[in-house]
């Protein structure tokens, strides 16, 4: 195993090294929040079950929207956008609490052998354990609307995988910036929302203006939003190649963000 610490080696051993302390404290995380409350776990299950309903009424019946024109389908429109929602949520989940990530931490940073850059894999599967359990309900949903799931339900975690790798890139990024400069955390609040409104969450890529198209390919989440909904709601196959290239960049932000946390925490315990 190599000893520097920037190494793209050294993250892939240091999270495999304590995989058991980051699923131990992912859970803990995911649960935590339902402490205390009646109906604990059970909340994990209803919140999706609710957004579900709640635009199968509205853009079925109040706004009588349809994905595509020539569909017939009441619920597609929830289907379709409740698909692009499970994968945009894992992102601003993760990415709206890294500024914050090790600040909320701050008794793990003056414990020197404490492994530090497993925080962002922690938030990471603590933010997937929710997008899990919504795809859950959707999948439910859209068997008793439809009878039938497609196959390639079964290719999502190949959109889920370039995606982590983004967020974790990000995250460890800002969770450093973030010790140092505190308005990191409004800022990027302001952007995620942005985001999600230039996404194709509430629209499919095709009703952008083909003279926009070009652009819009450079959002990060246009690719697997569009893949997920390919996989989950429509039935296609992703382009293998068009991911190959997705998933090598987002190796990049990934490695990136491991480098620039890597250099800069050793002046988190000065900071805080």
């Amino acid at each position: 195993m190599t000893k520097n610490p920037i190494s793209p080696f050294y993250a892939i051993y240091s999270l495999w090294q304590h995989r058991q302390l980051i699923l131990d404290m992912a859970g803990r995380d995911a649960l935590g929040k339902y402490k205390g409350s009646r109906l604990g776990i059970i909340w994990s299950l209803l919140t999706p079950v609710f957004m579900l309903a709640i635009y199968t009424f509205v853009f079925s019946e109040i706004f009588r929207a349809r994905w595509t024109p020539a569909s017939q389908s009441k619920a597609e429109f929830a289907i379709a956008l409740f698909s692009g929602m499970i994968m945009f949520n894992l992102f601003s989940e993760i990415i709206n609490r890294a500024p914050t990530l090790i600040v909320s931490n701050a008794n793990f940073v003056k414990k020197i052998v404490f492994p530090l850059e497993i925080l962002a894999c922690v938030s990471l599967f603590s933010a997937m354990f929710h997008m899990l359990v919504s795809t859950a309900v959707l999948l439910l949903f859209q068997l008793i609307m439809n009878t039938y799931l497609p196959w390639t339900v079964l290719l999502l975690p190949f959109a889920v995988l370039p995606l982590a790798l983004l967020c974790l890139g990000i995250s460890w990024f800002l969770s450093a910036l973030g010790v140092f400069i505190r308005d990191v955390g409004q800022t990027i609040g302001l952007l995620v929302t942005g985001l999600m409104f230039l996404s194709p969450v509430f629209f499919p890529l095709s009703a952008i203006p083909e003279k926009w198209q070009g652009l819009a390919r450079l959002n990060p989440m246009v690719f697997p939003i569009e893949m997920a909904r390919d996989v989950l709601v429509w039935g296609k196959t992703p382009d293998w190649a068009e991911w190959g290239i997705y998933l090598l960049m987002t190796l990049l932000v990934a490695w990136a963000g491991f480098v620039s946390f890597q250099k800069t925490r050793r002046g988190f315990a000065d900071v805080i």
